[in-house]
């Protein structure tokens, strides 16, 4: 990969692999939607809950194999995922609003 990925792209890995929690919210809009598989999120509030059981607070670390855009302001990032609860590779979609995360979906 030679192209640098979208700011909030990057900002989603780095504030993780930092286990940064109050970065990582903050790195996404004020009514962020999140969906990870059947489980949806709302808001900082929401984010920081998901965050805390199955993101940072499980010990997550990123690494980022790929990216590409799929429509305005939304991407669809490639990623190994590895922690004390999950491992894998996997897709991660990404709506993007003036330059923070306004929706994640994972699964």
């Amino acid at each position: 990969m030679t192209e640098q990925p979208p700011a909030a792209i990057s900002a989603l890995i780095d504030t993780t692999n930092a286990a940064d929690s109050a970065a990582f919210v903050a790195a996404f809009t004020d009514d962020a939607y999140v969906r990870d598989g059947s489980r949806e999120f709302t808001g900082h509030a929401g984010v920081a809950d998901w965050d805390r059981t199955d993101n940072i607070g499980v010990g997550m670390h990123f690494d980022l194999l790929g990216w590409k855009a799929s429509g305005v302001d939304t991407y669809v990032v490639t990623i190994r995922a590895k922690s004390r609860r999950f491992n894998g590779t996997g897709d991660l979609v990404l709506t993007v609003r003036e330059g923070l995360i306004a929706r994640l979906e994972i699964g």
